[in-house]
């Protein structure tokens, strides 16, 4: 019976290194844990397996091997907790540029595994919220610009003020049924194909 756990992925291809972090993971309740041995093929293991976090253990990796792990971490979006024996500055900060969840150096300890994939899933999920909020807020912003847009082309076809442009882009997107951004962003479609700035008649 599962224990509702997340399923976890470790890729190591150091079998006593590898059950090391299993046993940690098992001691802690995890009943869903895949050893896999070597990375070549892996996106297409992982598309198949489907884990919730992945563990990457990196037993003196040369930079090909970082490079490899750090393109895995960029493809699969998924919770990824790192080990490596030895790293340095600009390894670590490729790992933090490429999304590794947690980056732990020379620190594969059975009791400590547990924590740093916990640590590892709670840093991937802030993360995941901010780039939703920064796309919400570039979306707004985007949607902002638009309906400033609609309004200068209403002001100026009907010579209205600004707060009437307004009232009459909400009054038309109430009528329709359809966001105010909506409507401007047809408004300022039509007026781009048609050429024109919006220099209508005054009625």
């Amino acid at each position: 019976m599962s224990t509702g756990l997340p399923s976890v992925l470790i890729i190591d291809d150091n079998a006593a290194r590898a059950s090391i972090i299993e046993a940690g993971l098992r001691n802690a309740g995890h009943d869903r844990v895949t050893i896999i041995a070597e990375m070549h093929g892996i996106v297409a293991k992982i598309a198949t397996l489907a884990p919730d976090v992945i563990v990457i253990d990196l037993e003196n990796p040369n930079r090909d091997l970082l490079e490899n792990a750090f393109q895995l971490t960029r493809a699969v979006k998924r919770p990824i907790a790192m080990f490596v024996d030895r790293s340095d500055n600009e390894a670590m900060q490729s790992a933090i540029d490429a999304g590794v969840s947690a980056y732990v150096v020379d620190g594969l300890r059975q009791e400590r595994v547990k924590s740093i994939l916990d640590m590892a899933i709670s840093r991937f999920n802030a993360f995941s919220r901010l780039e939703r909020e920064l796309e919400e807020a570039r979306g707004a912003l985007e949607g902002r610009k638009i309906v400033d847009q609609a309004k200068g082309l209403i002001m100026a076809s009907r010579n209205i003020s600004e707060d009437a442009a307004y009232r009459l882009l909400r009054k038309t997107a109430m009528d329709q049924n359809r966001k105010i951004v909506e409507v401007a962003e047809g408004l300022v479609l039509s007026a781009g194909l048609l050429g024109s700035g919006g220099n209508g008649g005054t009625g």
